[in-house]
């Protein structure tokens, strides 16, 4: 059997390349599993979130200061944007971003319709699916598609930075049971701060709503104070869907 030796240089060279090569090889395997990643530079994928009877709505622009963010300003207001591309959750199951907020709401209560405002709150909403409804929710959404002319989200996830901290982390909107809140952040002790957060979408569908979620879903951001009558501003820096 032929043996080869190698010098110190060339050990030293290939030490070298392959020291460089492994951290590119992850990072070309994590680009792999990301399906969507929004940076701010425009908002030219997402288009407006509107509620009935609400005329004041919330501004969505874009900041260039030593990068690019989502500003989102509330006075009073409430109103949001979705991202114009959906994604399917069971081969992408996780979201991560970065956010900041100046202030909560002082008058701000998840469990209370009058408090029911989050300076900042990142949306997945799934869309409804006929095929796979119950009875009764087909008659519920086809009298909505009648009204609105489309049919509503089948239910939604609100990951949120909430004014107080409650006894549980997943929290039924105070409006309606299809929507549940789930508290990431809260209080006003951090606010100014860049956080980084990653949820399992999957993982807190099936605890919030104890079933399997519907496959598609999308992307919303939204600053709402039109219960509470207050103002605030948040930033996000970037969303990434991935696996």
């Amino acid at each position: 059997m032929h043996i080869i030796r190698l010098d110190r240089i060339t050990l030293f060279i290939i030490t070298i390349i392959i020291a460089f090569s492994i951290p590119y090889s992850l990072a070309l395997a994590d680009e792999d599993n990301v399906y969507l990643r929004e940076e701010f530079n425009d908002l030219e994928e997402w288009e407006p979130l509107h509620f009935d009877k609400i005329d004041e709505h919330s501004l969505y622009s874009i900041l260039k200061e030593e990068g690019s963010y989502l500003k989102a300003e509330s006075n009073a207001s409430a109103s949001g944007i979705v991202h114009k591309r959906d994604f399917n959750v069971y081969d992408h199951p996780k979201v991560r971003w970065r956010w900041k907020v100046s202030n909560v709401y002082e008058k701000g209560n998840a469990l209370k319709k009058s408090g029911d405002d989050y300076p900042v709150r990142i949306y997945i909403m799934f869309k409804y699916d006929p095929e796979t409804a119950s009875f009764g929710k087909k008659i519920k959404y086809g009298l909505a598609k009648k009204l609105y002319g489309k049919y509503p989200p089948d239910s939604s996830l609100n990951y949120i930075w909430a004014n107080r901290r409650h006894e549980e982390r997943i929290i039924p909107n105070s409006y309606t049971s299809q929507a549940m809140m789930i508290l990431l952040q809260y209080g006003g002790e951090n606010t100014g701060k860049w956080f980084e957060q990653e949820v399992d979408v999957l993982e807190d569908y099936r605890k919030a709503f104890g079933e399997e979620p519907p496959a598609v879903a999308s992307l919303a951001v939204m600053n709402d104070s039109d219960n509470t009558k207050e103002s605030a501003v948040s930033y996000v820096d970037y969303i990434e869907v991935y696996k």
